[in-house]
């Protein structure tokens, strides 16, 4: 099978990178045991981009290559340690390219070296329990995962920018024109459909720089599917003028330069779209005897209908330059009335769902009720379901954007199904009012009651320091905590008085002999 080396329609699958996920995380040194959250965010993962590069004149790296994957975000980890940002994949495509949906809706007409389209954005990295914590929520026991990264298939059509295009039947001469006044070097040979794909070339006429584009031939019936030319004729939309070459010397019996112009006027009109575009007429060939007569007998009926002709010889290049002046008129002209457009960066994003508060709830005909919206569609794809702390957080944020009130008003009981996103890729819930259930009595989700119950040292030292307002003059701070712990009155005493606890020892008190040997 033959390889293509020009390609201008394919379909491309890409995805963006994976955010990374969050960490749950509690700082721990010597002496703080519960040093507090410090659980990363996970990086962001990596956009797909189309970009307009010049250098890039086909579609056919992603003819061989049509899906294209951007790289993940890297994790978050403790210490207050972020995950790495995934990065971008630039994809370049030629100027001209329509980027459409599988629906043919088109999305982005990437025109100018430079412009960009974001075509599928990464996905966002999860918060560590850091992040999450607050004054209400100050050790958060969970992390949110990171979002996966926006999937898309699209369609690239690539429409070539020129200034000027050629147009004509096949062998009319278009190739050798354009290999004429330009570096281009065509294929060009004594048979029909020797173009098999657009050609450009460069064309400097005075301080006029521009491109011309040759298509393949048309032929009557090409808006039919017959010939090749009618397929490439979008190659031509952006020109700001035409010219239609025509051939004075075809030896084809019943063909006339009038017919041709207008059969070929005849397929642009199928076309759609050109109608607006300023004509040209090169009557090709009258380097052939015949071919400047026949070119002369019918110049008038050109001119008659308003056209301006030129009679031309591109092999030998007899007219050649006066027609390189025209079509460098007609496309100075054309430029004054575009404005300069910079490069420019497009981002899709998906629109909001319809509704209150950005969600919409409907009921299914089997009784289920369906959640669609962006922000509860975007925290459940972040909720860790085997954490039920992360669950139960999942079900406050919703709570306090109104899910659950409209749920009731619609009539949702106890017990009922109620999925959250895409059918095809949801998440199934059983309906749980908070009220029925109490969850309102139990405070927010990930509070760490370690950090609200008082430690006893610190009780205990407040204790101590209340009962020094009241303690006597022979009392030391240890006297006044001991009289607090056992309920007890004074320890001071007289030595050899009866509180003297040593008021009993006796002369055979081992503790003494023992002291008095260790003494020698």
């Amino acid at each position: 099978m033959a390889v293509p080396t020009f390609v201008d329609r394919v379909t491309l699958h890409v995805e963006a990178g994976r955010g990374g996920h969050g960490v749950a995380s509690v700082h721990r040194e010597k002496f703080k045991p519960l040093g507090g959250p410090d659980g990363g965010n996970g990086g962001p993962g990596g956009s797909i981009i189309l970009r307009v590069d010049p250098d890039v004149t086909t579609l056919i790296d992603y003819h061989h290559s049509p899906k294209r994957k951007a790289s993940n975000g890297g994790q978050g980890a403790g210490d207050h340690k972020n995950g790495a940002h995934g990065e971008d994949l630039v994809l370049p495509v030629p100027d001209g390219t329509v980027v459409t949906d599988m629906n043919g809706n088109v999305l982005a007409d990437l025109v100018g070296p430079g412009s960009e389209l974001v075509i599928a954005e990464g996905g966002r990295g999860g918060l560590g329990n850091a992040a999450l914590a607050s004054s209400k929520r100050k050790a958060p026991g969970f992390a949110l995962l990171g979002e996966p990264g926006e999937a898309r298939e699209i369609g690239l059509e690539l429409k070539v920018v020129a200034d000027i295009g050629l147009v004509g039947f096949p062998s009319a001469g278009k190739s050798s024109l354009i290999a004429a006044i330009s570096r281009a070097r065509p294929k060009i040979a004594d048979y029909p459909f020797t173009t098999l794909v657009p050609n450009l070339g460069v064309v400097k006429g005075g301080e006029i720089t521009f491109t011309v584009a040759d298509v393949p031939g048309l032929i009557e019936g090409a808006a039919d599917g017959r010939g090749l030319g009618h397929e490439f004729l979008r190659h031509i939309e952006r020109c700001a003028a035409l010219v239609h070459v025509i051939d004075t010397a075809s030896i084809e019996p019943g063909r006339n330069p009038i017919d041709d112009l207008d059969i070929i006027e005849n397929e642009l009109s199928r076309h759609g779209g050109l109608e607006d575009r300023p004509r040209l007429v090169a009557l090709n060939k009258v380097d052939v005897p015949d071919g400047r007569e026949i070119a002369e007998m019918t110049i008038g009926e050109f001119e008659k209908r308003g056209l301006k002709v030129f009679e031309i010889s591109a092999a030998s290049g007899e007219g050649t330059q006066q027609l390189i002046y025209a079509m460098a008129e007609l496309v100075a002209a054309a430029r004054k009335d575009v404005p300069v457009v910079p490069p420019t960066r497009i981002v899709l994003r998906p629109e909001g769902a319809e509704g209150k508060n950005g969600f919409t709830v409907k009921v299914s005909k089997n009784g289920e009720y369906l959640v669609r919206g962006p922000q509860p569609e975007r925290w459940v794809r972040q909720t860790d379901f085997d954490n039920e702390e992360a669950v139960g957080y999942l079900a406050d944020r919703l709570n306090r954007l109104g899910v659950e009130e409209r749920l009731v008003e619609l009539g949702a009981e106890e017990g009922d199904t109620v999925i959250i996103g895409d059918p095809a890729n949801a998440v199934v819930f059983d309906f749980r009012p908070s009220i029925e259930t109490g969850a309102e009595m139990l405070g927010r989700r990930g509070e760490d009651q370690r950090f609200y119950e008082e430690r006893p040292a610190a009780a205990r030292r407040r204790e101590i320091d209340a009962g020094m307002e009241t303690k006597e003059e022979y009392e030391a701070r240890a006297d006044v905590a001991r009289r607090l712990r056992e309920g007890s009155g004074p320890v001071a005493y007289e030595i050899g008085g009866e509180d003297d606890p040593d008021s009993d020892w006796a002369e055979n008190d081992p503790g003494e002999s023992s002291r008095s040997t260790s003494g020698n």
